[in-house]
């Protein structure tokens, strides 16, 4: 029995997390794994994957990006400078800071997301 201030556990399968085209971004899926919906006091978890030949425009966020990449090897800018990711690599992305995606490969690029609850304004850059 858990206390009415105490989330209950959750265990979800990713397979049976339905992935959704996100709107700012031609060839980006985002799958929410873990959120408020799900007890989740503090964060949310999501899984984001970036098709070959896409790219996601420079944009800032209302709160802070944790990172940790799954699959492929995709182009992240944040700031001023631009990585190569792969997998096992992981990021701190701070709110309001500039940040983009490219995926030049030939294979879907992956990542876990994590960010806190809350309003996430995202604004895009020209």
């Amino acid at each position: 029995m858990s206390d009415a201030t105490e989330p209950d556990p959750v265990v979800k399968r990713g397979g049976d997390v339905a992935s959704e085209p996100v709107d700012a971004a031609d060839g980006l899926s985002k799958a929410v794994l873990l959120d408020e919906s799900d007890g989740a006091p503090n964060f949310a978890m999501r899984r984001f994957e970036l098709a070959p030949g896409a790219a996601v425009p420079r944009h800032t966020n209302a709160v802070e990006h944790e990172q940790y990449v799954l699959a492929g090897e995709y182009v992240v800018g944040v700031g001023d400078e631009e990585r190569t990711v792969s997998p096992g690599d992981a990021l701190l992305i701070p709110a309001g800071v500039e940040h983009w995606y490219r995926n030049e490969g030939d294979e879907p690029g992956a990542f876990i997301c994590v960010v806190p609850d809350g309003d996430d304004t995202i604004e895009l850059v020209e």
